[in-house]
């Protein structure tokens, strides 16, 4: 009699989270025969999903908790950290439910279309992509995040023809066409965004800090009501 767990089994005594790449899966099989062709068996039976080739989810039927977007978004392209209109979601700055996970990364931008939804890349200079990036950690998992600074400077940035050139206008863009919610935006710190412009060179990015900055006294009328 074969006492061996079966492989998915096998697979999900020793893998935590529900995010995995090829290297984990295969040295998890490593102790049956032809791991290769228990990948294949446990794919076509939809034990694990391929969300991309090297990167993996377990199957509805294995999963112990929900897989996290933003886990797999590090994972699919790297290196790389939400941001842009996901991580403006996420921090409540603004009220649309986006569905693609958008991200930043010091390589070339890239968009992939699987199984799990659209994940979306745009490049960040060297420089700035270390700035304003915090390590999230959940159950079984982390992940790279823009704070709420970092995430608005990126989509203002990411935005090329807004024709913003003056305090008025940057706020009327925050306001109007991003939907940035205003006591979200007078709660940012303006510290945190100078030099996030300073890395990207951006006038942009400096008028954005300014915003924030002149919104300071509201700050402090919600601190003290």
């Amino acid at each position: 009699m074969n006492d061996r767990p079966s492989p998915i089994a096998h697979l999900r005594a020793r893998i935590e989270g529900e995010e995995f790449d090829y290297q984990a899966l295969l040295g998890s099989l490593g102790a049956f025969a032809y791991p290769r062709d228990k990948i294949t068996a446990l794919l076509r039976r939809g034990d694990i999903v391929r969300v991309k080739k090297g990167v993996y989810v377990f199957g509805r039927a294995h999963a112990r908790r929900p897989y996290s977007r933003e886990v797999l978004a590090n994972m699919l392209y790297g290196p790389s950290y939400v941001s842009l209109e996901y991580a403006l979601q996420y921090h409540g700055l603004i009220p649309e439910r986006v569905e693609a996970v958008t991200s930043m990364t010091t390589n070339r931008a890239r968009r992939f279309a699987t199984p799990l939804g659209l994940f979306i890349y745009r490049p960040a200079t060297p420089a700035a992509y270390p700035l304003g990036v915090e390590l999230v950690e959940i159950e079984g998992g982390r992940f790279l995040l823009a704070t709420p600074e970092k995430a608005l400077a990126d989509r203002v940035r990411a935005d090329r023809g807004s024709g913003v050139d003056t305090i008025v206008a940057m706020e009327r863009y925050l306001l109007e066409d991003l939907r940035v919610d205003p006591t979200a935006l007078a709660s940012l710190d303006a510290e945190r965004l100078e030099p996030i412009a300073e890395a990207y060179g951006s006038r942009k990015l400096r008028l954005l800090s300014a915003v924030v900055r002149s919104m300071r006294p509201a700050r402090a009328v919600m601190a003290t009501s």
